[in-house]
């Protein structure tokens, strides 16, 4: 669907309005305005888009926000432990409207119905080519969990979303599952596909016999004369969330010590703004914060929170926003610093939800994608079952997605407990 202007806009208004259609009407709010959603205005001299636990889905999806996020203790009602109204509420986001929709799982059935299925990597393409034109030389950070997830990710070992994020020109890039391909695979990729395009980044990934690193911590850029570190920060559990035997000669960990060493070191190299590009998970990213000084900014992800806004974290060394940017290519994160007289002195923030409606696919990722596709085009076209219900996955423990998939575990392999 392709975006209208202003003027037919309200041509649409004004004859929705004769024919006794309500202004506030479903399928109007649909026709929606892909200006006014993605006209996002360039701030400042220091431009990053982040997106975060794609987890392979290359095609736009139904996707449902939780409706439980449990905070416990200090972070009882606060982001990103906030749902539905409470959410809506504390970032000011109107109920019934597509942002709405975005952000909580309200109504999700019919406002699905109404605003469409979200993410896909041709549309989010689109998205990040628009953003870049009004921002020359803006970074486009991935946080991890992106070479696994889907059918063709699997068969492929991850290939098909390497391809993916080259054409999309993502600069630097953390991870997490990436590590399930197997040490030797992360390696071939990182040495032979990224070599010269992309900086695969991580100060908490060491060898186990002598704690050499592994890969870079740091990227050092520069853009508009500013110097800007992005460092990364691997899922600091991959040993334990994920099967050892993966990853035999390598340790992870949170590592803070060496994380406000790796700070240090990026600022006596010239960085003035310093970036961390993490998959610790929103709680952890918030602690880290009170803990580790000289961080302008952590892009967050792993636990999938969509938080609409920073969360700012006052500590000894001035404050630190704290970001997470949803997961399944939902949403992109772009952050604007003014930086003067070597500091960030100003800064703006947008979490835009990727609605595949309102912004065309992008026909190179498009064929792309059709390409990685068409051999198993049968196979992943296969119609298996009708739902009565619906079927999510979204939340803290369980979904009815889940659930479904232990049932046919536990029933195909006469399994007494599935988890």
């Amino acid at each position: 669907m392709s975006s209208m202007n202003r003027r037919e806009f309200l041509q649409i208004l004004a004859a929705a309005s004769a024919a006794g259609i309500a202004l506030d009407s479903r399928p109007l709010l649909a026709a929606g305005n892909a200006d006014a959603t993605y006209d996002l205005p360039r701030f400042g001299n220091l431009h990053l888009m982040h997106f975060t636990d794609s987890h392979a889905q290359l095609l736009p999806i139904w996707f449902r926000e939780p409706s439980v996020n449990l905070g416990i203790g200090m972070a009882l009602g606060k982001a990103p432990h906030l749902v539905g109204e409470q959410l809506l509420k504390a970032f000011n986001i109107k109920p019934g409207t597509r942002e709405a929709h975005a952000f909580s799982y309200l109504d999700f059935a019919q406002a699905a119905k109404t605003y469409g299925k979200v993410g896909g990597f041709a549309h989010l393409a689109t998205l990040v080519k628009r953003l870049r034109a009004g921002r020359p030389g803006a970074l486009l950070l991935d946080g991890g969990d992106t070479w696994q997830g889907s059918a063709t990710a699997l068969w492929s070992k991850g290939q098909d979303m390497v391809d993916a994020c080259k054409l999309l020109g993502v600069d630097i890039m953390a991870g997490h599952w990436e590590f399930t391909l197997g040490d030797k695979r992360v390696l071939e990729i990182v040495e032979k596909d990224f070599k010269g395009k992309i900086d695969f980044v991580a100060q908490n990934i060491k060898t186990t016999d002598f704690g050499d690193k592994v890969f870079e911590p740091f990227s050092l850029r520069e853009m508009n004369g500013v110097k800007v570190a992005v460092i990364g920060q691997a899922f600091p559990y991959t040993p334990i969330a994920n099967p050892r035997w993966m990853v035999p000669d390598w340790t992870f960990g949170i590592q803070d010590d060496n994380m406000q060493k790796t700070v240090d070191e990026a600022r006596a190299k010239g960085a003035q703004v310093v970036v961390l590009l993490s998959h610790n998970g929103m709680d952890v990213d918030l602690k880290m914060a009170t803990r580790v000084t000289g961080i302008d900014a952590i892009m967050g992800g792993h636990t999938h929170d969509g938080v609409p806004k920073p969360v700012i974290i006052k500590n000894a060394g001035g404050q630190t926003l704290v970001t997470n940017a949803g997961s399944n290519g939902k949403f992109l994160g772009v952050l604007d610093f003014e930086v003067k007289n070597g500091k960030v002195s100003d800064f703006r923030y947008k979490l835009l939800p990727i609605f595949s409606n309102l912004l065309p696919a992008d026909a190179e990722m498009a064929a792309l994608i059709d390409k990685v596709r068409a051999p198993h085009k049968a196979r992943l076209e296969e119609k298996l079952a009708v739902s009565e219900g619906l079927l999510y996955r979204r939340g803290n423990f369980n979904g009815s997605w889940d659930q479904l998939i232990l049932d046919a575990i536990m029933e195909v392999q006469g399994a007494d407990i599935g988890f």
